[in-house]
C-alpha cells in the first residue's frame, strides 16, 4: 500500500485570468494569441524556459508538411495550415531562421530524402523560432510565465474553479473562466478527472526520442554520398545510409532500435537536426521513465555521433552544437471528449459539420519494438471537428494538439506541430467566443467559429 501524505497550506498568492493555457508548445502558442487577438485575457504557463515546447527545448524539427498530400507532385499543392501557424513561419523565415515551406521539396536534405508527405517542411532554427514566439505573444497582450508546473485542478460541479501551479514564489492558485490544456500530456484534464486513454488503450505507445544538432560536417561529401544511393531512399523506417546501418548491426557496432539516420539539414548550411535515438516502452507520463528515457538518450547521442564520425563521408570533424533538453514524446494521454476521431474518419475522409482543422500528413506510426515505422499516406487531407478538443465531464476546459480525443492511429498524424498549432487557434478562437456569448465551450456557435477562424487565416476544407 503506498504511503500518503496530508498537507495544508494557504497560499497567499492568487492569479486570475479570462483564459489560463497549460504549455507554451505550438498548441499553447496558437491557443494563447487566438484568444488574446479575440479579446480574451490571456495567461500562458509553461514549466520550461521559453515558448516552443518540442519544437524549442525539444529540438524537433523541421515542421512536418503543412500541405496537402499531392503524392506525384504533379496535382495542386494547397497549404493547408495558414493563420498563425503561417504567420510564425514567415515571421521566422524574415529574421533569417527558417525557409518557407512552400519553397521546399521532397527529396533534399531538408526533408531527410523522404518524398512522401514529406514535401513542404519547415526547415527552423529552434533559438530564433524562440524569439519570434516571444513577440508574436507580447504583441498580443498575452501574460507570460516560465518555470511554472501544474500541480492539480480544483473542480466544482463540474467545472475547474482554480487550477494549482507551483512557482519559484511556491505553490499558487490560478482562478480562470476558461482552461486550454496544451500540455501534450492532458495533464489538466486528467488532474480535472476528465476521462482520459493511455496510448493505444492496452499499454503502448510510440517510442521517444532526444534529438541533437550538429555541425562542422563536410556537406558536399555527406550530401554526395546520399545522391549517389537515391535508388536507395524515400524508404520510410530504413532511409538514409541504412545500408551502412545494416552492417554495423551485424558486428554490433550499432546497438539502437532504428533502421536509419533521421538527419534534417536546417536553413543554415551544414547544420542538421538529428532524429535517431529511439527509447521505446516508455510512459512519459512517468517521472522515472522519463527520466531514464532522457539518460539513455544522452547516451544514444554519443553511439551516433561516433556511427557518423567513424561511417559516413564528410563527417570526420563532425562537432555537437547541442542535445536537447526535453524527451520528444510522441504519444501519451488522449482524452475521451465528446468525437473520438478515428483512423477510419482520416482514411476515408469523412466531413463533419463542425470541421475545425484540415490536415493531411500521413500516419507516421513508430513502432513500439524492432525499429522501423509504419508510414500511411492520407489521400489529399481529412477534417478534425471541433467536438474533439471537449474532453467529457470537464465544462469549462478545452484541449488542443496531440491530446486531443481521437484513437491512436489517428494521433499518429496530428501530433505533429502544424496540426498542434491550428488545433490551438481553434481552441483559443473557441474559448473567445465562448466568453463573449457567456456559454460553455461545448455550447458555442460552430458556424460562427468556423467562420471567425476562416476570416482570421485558418483553412478548413469542406
Amino acid at each position: 500500500m503506498e504511503n500518503t501524505v496530508e498537507y495544508t497550506l494557504r497560499m497567499k498568492k492568487e492569479l486570475n485570468a479570462q483564459v489560463l493555457v497549460v504549455g507554451a508548445g505550438l498548441a499553447g502558442f496558437g491557443a494563447a494569441v487566438a484568444a488574446a487577438r479575440n479579446g480574451a485575457r490571456v495567461l500562458l504557463i509553461d514549466r520550461a524556459a521559453m515558448a516552443g515546447g518540442m519544437a524549442t527545448t525539444g529540438l524537433v524539427g523541421p515542421f512536418m508538411t503543412c500541405f496537402n498530400n499531392n503524392d506525384d507532385g504533379k496535382g495542386r499543392d494547397r497549404q493547408l495550415i495558414m493563420g498563425i501557424f503561417d504567420e510564425l513561419c514567415r515571421r521566422t523565415e524574415e529574421k533569417g531562421g527558417a525557409i518557407h515551406p512552400e519553397k521546399v521539396e521532397g527529396m533534399t536534405s531538408y526533408c531527410s530524402y523522404l518524398w512522401d508527405s514529406h514535401r513542404h517542411v519547415t526547415p527552423f532554427q529552434s533559438e530564433i523560432l524562440a524569439l519570434v514566439m516571444d513577440e508574436m505573444l507580447e504583441e498580443a497582450g498575452v501574460t507570460v510565465l516560465f518555470g511554472v508546473t501544474l500541480c492539480d485542478c480544483i473542480t466544482e460541479g463540474g467545472r475547474v474553479s482554480r487550477v494549482i501551479v507551483a512557482m519559484k514564489e511556491g505553490l499558487c492558485a490560478i482562478r480562470a473562466g476558461l482552461i486550454i490544456d496544451c500540455s501534450g500530456d492532458a495533464d489538466a484534464a486528467w488532474f480535472a478527472g476528465a476521462p482520459t486513454v493511455l496510448g493505444n488503450g492496452r499499454g503502448t505507445m510510440q517510442p521517444t526520442s532526444l534529438f541533437f544538432e550538429v555541425d562542422h560536417i563536410d556537406r558536399d561529401r555527406f550530401l554526395g554520398e546520399l545522391e549517389a544511393n537515391r535508388h536507395r531512399l524515400n524508404r520510410h523506417g530504413a532511409n538514409c545510409f541504412h545500408w551502412i546501418i545494416e552492417e554495423k548491426k551485424k558486428t554490433g557496432e550499432w546497438t539502437i532500435d532504428r533502421d536509419e539516420l533521421g538527419n534534417y539539414e536546417q536553413n543554415l548550411p551544414g547544420r542538421w537536426k538529428i532524429n535517431t535515438t529511439r527509447m521505446a516502452g516508455v510512459d512519459a507520463t512517468d517521472t522515472a521513465q522519463s527520466s531514464e528515457a532522457l539518460r539513455e538518450g544522452r547516451r544514444q547521442v554519443q553511439q551516433v555521433l561516433d556511427f557518423m564520425r567513424e561511417n559516413l563521408p564528410g563527417c570526420e570533424e563532425i562537432r555537437l552544437v547541442q542535445v536537447a533538453s526535453a524527451l520528444g514524446i510522441r504519444e501519451t494521454r488522449h482524452i475521451a471528449g465528446h468525437y473520438t476521431l478515428t483512423v477510419e474518419d482520416i482514411m476515408e475522409q469523412r466531413r463533419f459539420a463542425d470541421s475545425v482543422v484540415s490536415f493531411a500528413y500521413a500516419l507516421d506510426v513508430h513502432n513500439a519494438s524492432g525499429g522501423g515505422v509504419t508510414f500511411t499516406c492520407v489521400k489529399d487531407y481529412y477534417n478534425i471537428p471541433y467536438r474533439c478538443l471537449l474532453p467529457r465531464g470537464v465544462d469549462n476546459m478545452l484541449v488542443a494538439g496531440r491530446c486531443i480525443s481521437g484513437d491512436s492511429e489517428a494521433a499518429a498524424s496530428y501530433r505533429v506541430m502544424p496540426a498542434c498549432c491550428a488545433l490551438g487557434q481553434a481552441a483559443g478562437t473557441a474559448a473567445a467566443i465562448a466568453l463573449k456569448a457567456g456559454v460553455n465551450p461545448a455550447r458555442v456557435d460552430t458556424d460562427l467559429l468556423r467562420k471567425t477562424l476562416r476570416d482570421q487565416g485558418a483553412v478548413i476544407c469542406d
